[in-house]
């Protein structure tokens, strides 16, 4: 058995590369042979989100706080709450964050795959953040 306790892990800022706007990650757990599951809460201060990306293997999102947007390509942008449960399927293109006037924070789990998590695409836009 294996105890990972709050805050085994420094917090760190979300890489500019990859979030537009202000956003935490905490790791919450990470894979080791053989395991393949990581797992980390992000927090996404107003406005902030993702770029657009994928996940080889697909990505659950569990909301903890706040109110956010996800959106998928040639999808309309949705609302997620505290307790919404979001999956991506493996290859989805699609981003996710914060309201813009609210912060929200979810867990976020997906799989590895040859050693890869993400494939990180380009920024979404205000225009498109904007919905």
């Amino acid at each position: 058995m294996d105890i990972f306790r709050a805050g085994h892990m420094p917090s760190r800022k979300g890489p500019a590369d990859w979030f537009t706007g202000q956003v935490r990650i905490d790791a919450l757990f990470n894979p080791a042979a053989p395991d393949r599951v990581q797992g980390a809460s992000v927090t996404f201060e107003p406005g902030a989100r993702t770029a657009w990306h994928t996940h080889p293997l697909g990505q659950t999102l569990i909301v903890t706080a706040g109110i956010g947007r996800v959106q998928h390509e040639g999808g309309a942008i949705d609302e997620i709450r505290p307790g919404d449960v979001v999956w991506f399927a493996p290859g989805e293109r699609h981003w996710h964050g914060a309201g813009p006037d609210t912060a929200m924070t979810h867990i976020a789990i997906q799989e590895v795959l040859d050693g890869k998590v993400v494939d990180w695409l380009e920024h979404v836009t205000d225009a498109e953040y904007g919905g």
